[in-house]
C-alpha cells in the first residue's frame, strides 16, 4: 500500500503538485485510516491532504484515476473532469464485454449497439450508458496497448465508428418534432438533457479505454504518457485556444494574490530601519538601558510602470497576458502606462483607462493600435527610437520600464544604444523574453545586445514564471 501512495506522490510531483514531505506523511496516515476499500472516501482522503489549490485538483483527479482504478467490473471513471459516478447498487452487476472471460450475453451486432446506445442517449439510462460505453470500446475501439497511441487516439476512433454525432442530431430532430408544439423551455430542457447524457457517455468511453490501456501498459507508463502541465506552467506560445481560456480563467484569482502580497510588502515597510541616534537619546531616561527602540519612518513611493510590448503574431498571447496582470495589479502602483509595437508605436494607455474591463481593452488594442510604421514586421530598433523620441523624456527615476518581446528584429538593426539612454533616464529596465532562454542568440535574436543596458532580462513563458517576475519587481 505505501509503494503504490509513493509512486502515486512521484507522478503528483512529475505533474507539477508540490507534495512535501509532511504531507506525504499525512497522506500516508489518511490511507491507513481509511483503508481501500471505499475509492471515493480515498480519493476525499488523499486530496484533503496532498491538495493545496483548486487549480491543482484536475490533475489530481487525473493521476488518482490512473493509480488507484476501478478492477473487478468496476470501470475506470473520468480521467480530464471532476464527473465520477457513484454506486449505484446496480453498478456491481456483471456487464457483458464480447470476448471478456465469464460473459454469457450473446454478443450485440454493430446496429443492435448503435440503437442500445441511442436509447440510453434519449432516456437517459445510466446503466444502459454505462454498458454502451464497455460495448462500444470493444467493438469498434480495437485497442492495441503496444501502439504508440493514446486515448485521444481510439475515443475519436470509437465515436467515429459509433456515429456518435449523427445520433444525437437525429434524437435532437426526434425532440424538435415531439415538442414543437410545447413549452419552448420543455424543448430547452430536453436538449440540455441530451447534452449531459451525450457528455458522460464520452466520459465512460475515455475511461474504458484508458482502464484497458492502464490493464497493459501499467499505470506509471499511462500516467507519463497523459501528464499535462498545470494552468501556471502551460507554455503561452504554444498553447492551445482551450489552455489560453484556462489560463485567462487562472490569471484573475493570481492578480489578487499579487496585489494582496504587494500590499502587505509595504506595510511591512513602514517601520523602516532601526535609528540608534533617537534610541540612545531615549535611553537616558532609563540610564542607558533602550526600552524603546526607535525607528526611522520612510516614507516610500509607489513605484511607476511604464509596459512596451510586442504585439506581433509570435508574442501576442503573451503580451496580452502580461498587460493584463499588470492592469490588474495596478491599484499597487502610482501610475501605469502602456504602449505596444511591431515596427511602430503607439500607446494605448487611455484604452485601458475607458474600457470597463480589462479583456474588452486589450481586444480594442488590436483593433485600434497603430502599430505599423513600413512594413509591418518586427523592427525593435524603429520601435525604440519612435518611443524614445515620443515618451523617452517621461521616464523618470521612479519609472520602471518592462519590455515585452522575443527580441527578434527580423535582422534589422537593434539600435541598443537607444535602450542604454532609456536606461539612464529611468530607475530599472527589465526585459521578459516568451522564447526559451536557449533559443536567445540564434537567428535573428538579438537580446544579447540589450541585455547589458537591463536590469534584468527573465525568460518569461508561463503563468509561474510571470508571477515570480512580479515578485522580483516589488
Amino acid at each position: 500500500m505505501l509503494d503504490l501512495l509513493s509512486r502515486f506522490i512521484t507522478e503528483l510531483r512529475a505533474s507539477g503538485l508540490p507534495i512535501s514531505v509532511t504531507e506525504s506523511i499525512d497522506a500516508a496516515s489518511a490511507m491507513e485510516a481509511v483503508g481501500l476499500g471505499d475509492r471515493m472516501t480515498l480519493r476525499s482522503a488523499l486530496a484533503a491532504t496532498l491538495v493545496k489549490s483548486p487549480e491543482h485538483h484536475i490533475a489530481f483527479l487525473r493521476v488518482f484515476d490512473l493509480f488507484f482504478a476501478r478492477r473487478s467490473g468496476e470501470r475506470l471513471l473520468s480521467i480530464e473532469s471532476e464527473i465520477f459516478i457513484e454506486s449505484d447498487g446496480e453498478e456491481s452487476d456483471e456487464i457483458f464485454v464480447p470476448g471478456r472471460q465469464g460473459s454469457e450475453r450473446p454478443a450485440l451486432s454493430p446496429s443492435e449497439l448503435r440503437e442500445l446506445v441511442r436509447r440510453a442517449l434519449d432516456v437517459g439510462d445510466q446503466r444502459g450508458l454505462r454498458e454502451g460505453a464497455q460495448l462500444s470500446v470493444e467493438l469498434f475501439g480495437a485497442v492495441e496497448p503496444e501502439r504508440p497511441v493514446g486515448v485521444a487516439y481510439y475515443l475519436h476512433k470509437t465515436l467515429r465508428e459509433l456515429d456518435l454525432a449523427g445520433m444525437i442530431n437525429r434524437i435532437s430532430s426526434e425532440i424538435d418534432g415531439a415538442t414543437v408544439d410545447d413549452d419552448p423551455l420543455l424543448r430547452s430542457l430536453a436538449h440540455h438533457r441530451l447534452g449531459e447524457n451525450a457528455a458522460k457517455f464520452r466520459e465512460l468511453i475515455a475511461g474504458e479505454i484508458a482502464q484497458r490501456l492502464v490493464d497493459a501498459r501499467g499505470a506509471r507508463a499511462m500516467a507519463k504518457s497523459m501528464r499535462r502541465p498545470l494552468v501556471e506552467d502551460m507554455d503561452f506560445m504554444h498553447a492551445s485556444a482551450e489552455d489560453l481560456l484556462a489560463m485567462r480563467r487562472a490569471i484573475y484569482p493570481l492578480a489578487r494574490i499579487l496585489a494582496a502580497r504587494l500590499a502587505r510588502r509595504r506595510r511591512g515597510r513602514q517601520r523602516g530601519h532601526l535609528d540608534v541616534r533617537q534610541t540612545i537619546r531615549r535611553s537616558l531616561s532609563t540610564g542607558g538601558v533602550p526600552l524603546a527602540p526607535q525607528f526611522k519612518h520612510p516614507h516610500p513611493s509607489r513605484p511607476e510602470i511604464f509596459v512596451l510590448a510586442d504585439v506581433s503574431g509570435s508574442v501576442s498571447a503573451f503580451a496580452r497576458f502580461t498587460v493584463h496582470l499588470v492592469y490588474a495589479i495596478s491599484a499597487q502602483f502610482s501610475k501605469v502606462r502602456s504602449a505596444v509595437f511591431i515596427d511602430g508605436v503607439d500607446e494605448v494607455t487611455a484604452i485601458f483607462q475607458r474600457s470597463a474591463s480589462i479583456a474588452e481593452a486589450i481586444a480594442e488594442v488590436g483593433e485600434k493600435a497603430d502599430v505599423v510604421d513600413a512594413h509591418g514586421h518586427s523592427n525593435y530598433g524603429n520601435a525604440l527610437r519612435l518611443f524614445s523620441e515620443r515618451y523617452g523624456a517621461t521616464l523618470t527615476k521612479k519609472t520602471n520600464l518592462i519590455i515585452l518581446g522575443d527580441a527578434r528584429s527580423n535582422y534589422h538593426a537593434g539600435e541598443a544604444q537607444i535602450l542604454g539612454e532609456l536606461r539612464r533616464r529611468a530607475h530599472r529596465v527589465f526585459w521578459l523574453n516568451p522564447e526559451p532562454r536557449s533559443y536567445w542568440g540564434t537567428g535573428d535574436s538579438i537580446i544579447g545586445e540589450y541585455a547589458p543596458f537591463c536590469d534584468g532580462v527573465f525568460e518569461c513563458r508561463t503563468l509561474r514564471q510571470l508571477k515570480e517576475f512580479v515578485d522580483h519587481l516589488a
